[in-house]
């Protein structure tokens, strides 16, 4: 049941298509459009085909993913060659996928949907809406996301779930890592006010002014976010600066030297690069030798596994049913042991003491919002549904317990991709694949 948390849903390697999409509800551009007069085969894969439409739409919509981010725009027929090189490799991997029994329920795809439409502020209506004005369908976004979930479940299944990671491999990464020093890992924000290449005395004079400007204001209480979003020339200014979690070793000197006195909270002065000027926000820091106390919760659960024959409104319906059982007095341990597909099943459901992190988001904010002895409802995570039952609650130092998991992680993440590039080229490799003319 634990694992590494992960990205919701969609694997970034894979949500390409959904990304553009998204990032065009943002943009408030119109899509092009563009006549073609004539569509042919430009590709066979096994016994599909892609299409020269096909083509041109995933053309149209990175070239306004590259133009939004001011990246130059290579030679049109370099880049379609790449995007069909991705295409058939997308269209293997979705064979793949449903060749071998992976099911993606419609509600997952709905929820998805939903997601989307909550990040970006809207309403599912809303989104559709949105949607049409861009010249894109809902249903066009329904399969995408379908098909990025076949993957994701293939990844996970085929791979993901295969990587072990040997207690002699956490104690030679530890021993490692305290052979190199802890670092300190700071999560901060950062405003960026750039100056053009080969400026002027005048120019230079002028954005400091303008850091200036932006810092006095941080320093009397205005919003980070919002002036990063107003003011900073950075990337990430929409998203309010934020970098997440850094290691010291992982950014400029520069950054670390300021960042080092902070206490969370704390602005940095107003920071000399060679491409302009910045302002630090600390929002947190840690060591790998700091101590660290977290509240832990004992719970255990029972999982139906959804499938090819087991959809989501059978799982929740048999689920209800033993809830309803454990409220006239069914013992937990019992029906775990009876009925759930989980590995924890031999052991009545019970999932020992659990560190915030453990699981899949899912599963921990519902778990959260339990108190002692309380019974969730169906609860719906990428491995099925759920009952979640809360057994008690403690605080307790995990220093050494954290050092182990974070070793854990990082040995299974770089374990994990490394496989899933081998098994994306072995599924492309084994694809009979026939290429036509793209003119």
């Amino acid at each position: 049941m634990k694992t590494i948390e992960r990205p919701e849903w969609l694997r970034p390697h894979w949500a390409l298509m959904l990304l553009l999409v998204v990032a065009s509800l943002l943009s408030g551009q119109p899509a092009r459009a563009e006549v073609v007069q004539l569509n042919y085969i430009v590709a066979v894969v096994n016994d599909e085909v892609i299409t020269r439409q096909e083509l041109t739409k995933r053309y149209l919509e990175t070239e306004k993913a590259l133009a939004r981010q001011n990246t130059p725009l290579p030679p049109r027929n370099v880049i379609e060659k790449q995007l069909l090189e991705r295409m058939i490799t997308e269209l293997a991997l979705q064979q793949h996928a449903r060749n071998t029994g992976v099911r993606v329920d419609p509600a997952q795809v709905e929820r998805a949907i939903q997601r989307i439409a909550e990040q970006n502020k809207m309403d599912v209506p809303t989104l559709q809406a949105t949607l049409e004005k861009q010249g894109q369908s809902m249903d066009s976004m329904r399969a995408t996301i379908r098909n990025e979930l076949l993957i994701a479940r293939a990844r996970e299944r085929d791979v993901d779930n295969r990587v072990t990671v040997s207690d002699a491999e956490i104690e030679g990464y530890l021993q490692t890592k305290a052979q190199q020093g802890a670092e300190t890992e700071y999560n901060f924000s950062h405003i960026l006010i750039t100056t053009p290449e080969n400026a002027s005395p005048e120019q230079i004079q002028a954005r400091r002014a303008r850091a200036d400007d932006v810092h006095a204001q941080l320093e009397k209480g205005a919003d980070f976010a919002q002036l990063s979003a107003s003011s900073s020339d950075a990337p990430n200014a929409m998203q309010g600066g934020a970098f997440g979690w850094r290691a010291s070793g992982k950014m400029p000197a520069l950054f670390a030297d300021a960042l080092k006195p902070l206490q969370p909270g704390q602005i940095s002065p107003v920071l000399k690069s060679s491409n302009g000027f910045h302002i630090l926000r600390l929002n947190d820091k840690r060591g790998l030798d700091a101590a660290l106390s977290v509240t832990q919760t004992h719970a255990r659960h029972i999982l139906i596994k959804t499938n090819e024959l087991t959809s989501e409104s059978d799982a929740r319906s048999r689920l209800l049913q033993i809830k309803e059982r454990l409220e006239n007095g069914a013992k937990f341990e019992e029906l775990a042991r009876q009925y759930s597909d989980d590995g924890s099943a031999s052991k009545g459901g019970d999932l020992g003491w659990i560190n915030p992190g453990d699981t899949v988001p899912e599963f921990e904010r519902a778990m959260d919002e339990l108190k002692p002895g309380e019974i969730s409802q169906p609860v719906r995570s990428p491995f099925g549904l759920h009952l979640i039952q809360v057994l008690e609650r403690r605080d307790q130092d995990v220093t050494q317990e954290r050092q182990k998991l974070q070793a854990r992680q990082a040995i299974r993440e770089r374990k994990a991709e490394e496989a899933f590039q081998d098994w994306v080229r072995q599924i492309r490799d084994s694809a009979y694949v026939e290429l036509r003319p793209l003119d």
